[in-house]
């Protein structure tokens, strides 16, 4: 209550009524706010097992891949093979169809799911030793190459691999794939050729290369006198990731009588497993028109997709034959395609943990 004398406001005159309203007034806001708040606690205490779970959920941190870029460990639900085939005097055959073909695993007869004869484009990596003992060779490979290059798809996806004891990717670091033949020729040309030889270690980058590529078939061209000396990796490890990939690879093997490194041995084991092939010119002109051949018989080549009848997930490895015969009676054919592959293996969770990559 404020009291007006004199024309002055004076100081309220206070009472025991008075006191008890504005303490009544003060009450009430505070006990409906306690109400609310009691309230607000018994509805999230509802809620918390529900939303708890959600929470920290989004709190673990994301999963991750952490094998080996260059171990391929895909479930096997189909086999697919790359059949070259050729009659008695080496020349390559087309034409044929499914009903031509007979393919075994482990010497059980498999059923074919696909089939086709197309000129698909692919992902190709060359893979060039420029060591010191393949110096007086490279202006040859250099050109024979470039011959690959333009017998090649206008589609392909081509990169380039540069070894001696240092591998290197030849194209820039913002261009993974090219099939443009300026670029290609430069990448060929930029590595001087000298050091020691790590032919294991040039593969292993190129099939890990190669799966980065868009186009389901993947082949490796390989250029070199066969030796290694320099590698990290050893050929039974490629030769396991060789088994375990859809990679083809050829191989070129160029060195003379005198050549302490040639090995032709290693590269024909690389080029069987994989199903490609391996060729031996007998002199540096030879090797054009091999690169030109390479190029023909995969742009003409069989694909056969399987799915094998043995689903056991055991890890071994198992071997593949295919059969062709024509029908038209034309005489005895070959095959050539990858000698067999390894399953998957379907390891326990401690077991994977301490698997050792190849």
């Amino acid at each position: 209550m404020l009291v007006l004398r004199a024309g002055r406001y004076l100081k309220p005159v206070v009472n025991a009524r008075t006191l008890r309203d504005v303490s009544d007034r003060k009450r009430k806001p505070v006990q409906f706010m306690k109400r609310c708040s009691i309230q607000k606690r018994r509805l999230f205490s509802l809620f918390v097992p529900f939303i708890l779970p959600f929470v920290v959920m989004s709190q673990l941190p994301p999963k991750t891949d952490q094998a080996d870029p260059y171990a391929i460990r895909t479930k096997v639900d189909l086999v697919v093979l790359h059949a070259t085939v050729r009659d008695g005097k080496g020349t390559p055959i087309s034409g044929l169809g499914k009903d031509n073909f007979q393919v075994y695993e482990d010497k059980i007869p498999q059923q074919i799911e696909s089939f086709s004869h197309e000129d698909l484009p692919v992902t190709i990596g060359l893979v060039i030793d420029a060591s010191g003992s393949m110096r007086p060779k490279r202006a040859n490979v250099t050109s024979a190459a470039m011959a690959f290059v333009r017998s090649s798809n206008p589609q392909d996806q081509i990169f380039v691999v540069n070894f001696n004891e240092h591998v290197l990717m030849a194209l820039p670091p913002n261009l993974p794939f090219t099939s443009d033949t300026a670029q290609l020729q430069t990448a060929l040309s930029r590595h001087a050729n000298s050091g020691m030889t790590a032919l294991y270690d040039a593969i292993t980058l190129g099939i890990g290369q190669l799966q980065q590529g868009k186009w389901d078939k993947k082949v490796l061209i390989v250029v070199s006198d066969g030796g290694d000396n320099a590698s990290k990796r050893s050929l039974p490890q490629v030769l396991s990731l060789v088994n375990q990939s859809n990679v083809l690879i050829y191989t070129v093997g160029i060195f003379d009588e005198a050549d302490e490194d040639r090995n032709p041995r290693i590269l024909k084991q690389l080029s069987r497993a994989s199903g490609g092939e391996s060729f031996f010119p007998a002199t540096l002109q030879e090797i054009l028109p091999i690169c030109e051949q390479i190029a023909h018989d995969i742009r003409n080549q069989y694909t056969i997709t399987f799915a094998p009848t043995n689903k056991k997930e055991d890890g071994a490895y198992r071997k593949i034959e295919v059969k062709v015969h024509d029908a038209a009676g034309g005489g005895r054919l070959s095959v050539s395609t990858r000698a067999g592959y390894s399953a998957t293996a379907n390891l326990h969770p401690s077991e994977k943990a301490t698997e050792k990559q190849p």
